[in-house]
């Protein structure tokens, strides 16, 4: 039984629950025991929701969450309530719709005040102490709204997330439409903010193979260039940070996810077969790489790096033009300053942040400039395992084995497999994260879905696990209700419909329907064809839609055979002849030197 005049987050598993340990809140984790206490001491709920690497979330941590006025007036009259969000997706995406709904945007961290039977009245992300920024203090906005709930509380109504409303769009005005909003410029879209378009970047590489838009092939080669050659990249040790502030990629916001890793890995695998430019390769095996040195833990994959290390964002990363000349030799620097732009002001807060002129590669001396950086603080690494990102690092890995013959990440991806298997996959169910071997109760979709999909192309490397395919097809299913997806089945919770926009990963939705898709192929089942939905927001999807609509080879053949003869969308299914079925008419082949003959044409 909890002691809840106290703070208990010295208790749980979550990296980011445990940052906020000594906090004088009387923070507690999200239980039915939890919510209880509320309902019985008839108590409003504080719920703060963030991740161990949001570099807001520390602030607000040490600033409103750290102070002794604030934390008494939230233990009188709150239950406070900290939600990790990566461990927390269907309450984290409930939340976000409201404050979204009622205040136009959102963010992390994400705080929410609610009734003790789960309405929400209020949300807010960052908060000061006291007013800055055109922005109140926190402690008055908490008793602004509990004066309100208190004279309005009868009229509090129940929040359900209004549906989300897509359009459909015909395969020509959809490629317009994304060309539209191409940065022709710096490449990706849009001209502010600049987060990595994996999902785009799938879809327009998957279109371009079948259909020689040589538009999109330089919508495609120019983001690709920019966000390697730019401050998206890490240039010493491979991987991608996770977004860049300005539109022309020059000053990323540092944190590491392991999921653009992933993303990022199978868009460079693809783009490099199917561009055949040899700086992609480089890329794709410094992302290998980066994942082997700094996510990997016991054939698993660490979440995600801190953008700060001391609490300054960055300071990891950066250099002075003075550092540089001193660590290098002459000859070196002037090899340095020749593939990097490199200033006395600098391009960050007075330092340097690596940028390149050309992606052209320096192997001895970026070598050397990370053997110094390793010596410096680092920034905190989320150990928390989440099933759904390592499913999706496995298939990117697979990728890179695919597309440039990488047999080391074939191996892992093998390995990773078997492991979330046997880690994650107990009694029949799929914990979404684990840490330090303890696993998070709770199952959602997007990690039977993301699972799902990695065990099919699993299947396609080994000819194996058709049992695990089948069981987890139907437990995906039950994640179906009334013909939509909903995010989880947690008693503490309400069902939530699944998440349908493609940012910055593939959603849960989208996974499942690629799971299911690749799934009927296997079993030679029929399938229905898709309608295109609305650009960038949608485009894993409509990646799913266009090889549904007749554009997935489906490669039958008597054994496995090397995948450098085949196209980039294809299955490989065992059969007794040799086919290709592709757009609905299926061609037989005596051998398979007459069937990769065809496949060129």
């Amino acid at each position: 039984m909890l002691n809840f005049k106290r703070n208990n987050l010295d208790k749980v598993s979550s990296p980011y629950l445990q940052q906020h340990k000594n906090n004088p809140i009387y923070w507690q984790e999200w239980s039915q025991e939890v919510l209880d206490y509320s309902k019985k001491n008839n108590k409003l709920i504080f719920v703060s929701i963030g991740y161990a690497t949001c570099h807001w979330c520390h602030v607000m941590a040490t600033e409103a969450f750290s102070n002794k006025e604030i934390a008494e007036y939230l233990n009188e009259h709150f239950v406070s309530i900290k939600v990790d969000r990566e461990q927390r997706p269907d309450i984290d995406k409930y939340m976000m719709s409201f404050i979204v709904e009622t205040q136009g945007s959102g963010g992390w961290p994400l705080n929410v005040i609610l009734t003790h039977d789960l309405k929400p009245i209020y949300a807010l992300t960052y908060a000061p102490i006291n007013p800055k920024y055109g922005l109140p203090g926190f402690i008055a906005i908490l008793k602004m709204i509990k004066e309100g709930y208190e004279q309005n509380k009868e009229e509090i109504a129940t929040y359900s997330p209004s549906p989300i409303v897509s359009y459909p769009f015909e395969e020509t005005q959809l490629i317009i439409s994304i060309l539209e909003l191409a940065d022709m410029t710096n490449g990706g879209f849009g001209h502010s903010i600049k987060f990595p378009p994996h999902n785009t970047l799938l879809f327009l590489l998957s279109y371009f193979e079948a259909i020689k838009d040589y538009k999109v092939k330089e919508i495609i080669e120019l983001t690709l260039d920019h966000m390697a050659k730019r401050g998206l990249h890490d240039h010493l040790q491979g991987g991608f940070y996770r977004y860049c502030t300005d539109n022309q990629w020059t000053i990323p916001h540092f944190e590491k996810m392991l999921y653009d890793q992933a993303m990022l890995l199978w868009v460079y695998s693809w783009a490099y077969k199917l561009l055949n430019k040899d700086e992609y390769k480089v890329i794709i095996n410094k992302i290998v790489q980066c994942l082997e040195e700094t996510f990997e833990h016991n054939k698993l994959f660490y979440s995600a790096h801190d953008a700060d290390a001391n609490h300054e964002e960055g300071t990891t990363y950066l250099w002075s033009k003075e550092e540089l000349q001193k660590v290098l030799t002459k000859e070196e620097f002037e090899r340095f300053i020749e593939a990097y732009e490199i200033s006395d002001k600098g391009n960050f807060e007075g330092k340097i942040h690596l940028i390149k002129k050309e992606n052209i590669f320096l192997a001895g001396i970026e070598a050397k400039l990370l053997e110094i950086r390793k010596t410096r603080n680092q920034p905190f690494i989320d150990r928390k395992i989440v099933t759904s990102w390592n499913a999706l690092t496995g298939i990117a890995l697979l990728m890179a084995y695919r597309c440039i013959n990488n047999e080391k990440a074939k191996t892992k991806s093998l390995t990773l497999f078997k492991n979330i298997l046997s880690k994650h996959y107990i009694n029949n169910k799929l914990a979404h994260s684990s840490i330090n071997n303890t696993v998070q109760q709770g199952e959602f979709l997007e990690d039977y879905a993301s699972l799902l999909l990695f065990a099919t192309y699993i299947y396609e490397e080994t000819n194996k696990y058709k049992e695990v395919i089948e069981e987890l097809t139907g437990k995906l299913k039950e994640f179906q209700k009334n013909n939509t997806w909903i995010e989880s089945k947690n008693p503490d919770f309400m069902e939530v419909a699944a998440q349908r926009i493609d940012h910055p990963i593939p959603s849960s939705a989208s996974l499942a329907e690629f799971a299911i898709f690749r799934t009927k192929l296997i079993f030679r089942e029929d399938y229905e064809p898709g309608n295109y939905e609305e650009p960038m927001n949608y485009d894993f999807f409509n990646l799913i839609t266009f090889l549904k609509n007749g554009n997935v080879h489906e490669i039958h053949v008597p054994k496995k055979i090397s995948w450098k003869h085949l196209p980039l969308n294809c299955i490989q299914l065992i059969s007794k002849n040799i086919q290709d079925c592709y757009k609905q008419i299926c061609v037989e082949f005596k051998n398979v030197n007459q069937l990769f003959e065809y496949l060129k044409k």
